[in-house]
């Protein structure tokens, strides 16, 4: 009996089978920060990130970033697979299980081919249990592989309804906001119109809230990226934000600000916890966002549409109170997803993404 083996095939076992409850069934935040999943993501995201940030900004680099998520899962998956095969094999090894096996094939292979043809429920029979403890154990691994099987059935129609749901209000941002999308555009085009300013934000709030429940829940979504280059979850969330920060700031007693002040509290509640889990030791600020220059074309972009939401000094400071309370948070996301965040006003001649396609 090789006890070390035995223990470690054990654990093995254990950890791979909690961590894919906790990933798959758990509809919770975990903060322990050991935990498979988690170590999957540090280690192969980091390189990811890495060889992106290489590469200049464009469609390429949109379009390498973009496999990581759909691909991270896949390899994922086959890591928990792999994990509870070389599990069940060690057991067996290390209790000396006896089996029975063709020539040529023997040790710790022959175990392991054993388990993988179990687990797999493919039932060749050239490698078979002689023991009874043996043949229960079989039984065992066949159920698991069936019991995984089936949990990697129902993962993955959710993780492509939360993804679809995520993305259709990122696309009606476009014609609302502009591409990519901006504060200082999404209120021009509802200028005059505060009733559907507040709907839209009451929208938004939803929106927000879905987006922190189905992220927490299944963090491999925050790798999934829009169908446009100029458009992501991190940039529409801070637009969100930004709007609902002049909103709160310039037109305070209006229906559209009550809407706005329970939109950003859900927003910033959002940020934040999403910088916590995904970049924990980012917080800190590179620059401001909302410079002297930026600021000077935010208030005449607002001037152009009679919105006055900056007229004083006071105003302005209140701004700054405002974007301190989720900025560093939403640039950590930025930083760490490489998504860039949006600008306070758009660029000079952007079309939508409507009007540009072909």
């Amino acid at each position: 009996m090789k006890a070390p083996a035995v223990i470690a095939g054990i654990l093995l076992i254990a950890i791979v089978l909690w961590d894919a409850f906790e990933t798959i069934i758990l509809s919770r935040r975990v903060s322990r920060k050991f935990r498979l999943a988690r170590i999957f993501y540090r280690i192969t995201w980091t390189p990811w990130r890495a060889i992106a940030l290489r590469m200049r900004p464009g469609n390429p680099r949109e379009n390498y970033l973009g496999i990581y998520g759909p691909l991270s899962l896949i390899f994922l998956l086959a890591t928990w697979a792999f994990g509870l095969i070389c599990g069940f094999a060690l057991r067996s090894w290390g209790l000396n299980s006896a089996i029975a096996a063709p020539p040529g094939l023997d040790g710790f292979f022959a175990h392991f081919y054993m388990s993988g043809t179990t687990f797999f429920t493919l039932g060749f029979g050239d490698v078979t249990p002689l023991t009874r403890s043996g043949r229960f154990f079989a039984v065992v691994e066949s159920g698991t592989g069936l019991a995984f099987l089936a949990m990697v059935i129902s993962y993955l129609p959710i993780l492509s309804q939360a993804f679809s749901r995520r993305e259709s209000n990122i696309a009606l941002l476009d014609a609302r906001a502009g591409s990519p999308p901006t504060a200082s555009e999404l209120l021009r085009r509802h200028a005059g119109d505060d009733e559907s300013l507040a709907d839209l934000l009451d929208e938004w709030e939803r929106w927000s809230a879905e987006v922190l429940e189905s992220h927490i829940s299944f963090p491999v979504l925050a790798y999934y990226r829009s169908q446009h280059d100029n458009q992501s979850w991190v940039s529409a969330l801070t637009t969100i934000l930004d709007t609902c920060s002049l909103v709160i700031v310039g037109m305070e007693g209006s229906r559209v600000a009550g809407a706005a002040k329970v939109t950003f509290a859900m927003a910033r509640h959002a940020v934040v916890d999403l910088a916590q889990i995904f970049s924990p030791r980012r917080m800190d600020i590179g620059g401001s966002r909302l410079h002297a220059m930026e600021l000077a074309r935010l208030k005449g972009r607002l001037a152009e549409s009679n919105l006055d939401l900056l007229p004083t000094r006071q105003s302005e400071e209140r701004l700054a109170e405002m974007r301190s309370m989720y900025e560093r948070h939403a640039e950590a996301l930025s930083r760490y997803l490489v998504m860039p965040l949006p600008a306070w006003t758009p660029p000079a001649g952007a079309p939508d993404n409507w009007q540009s396609m072909a």
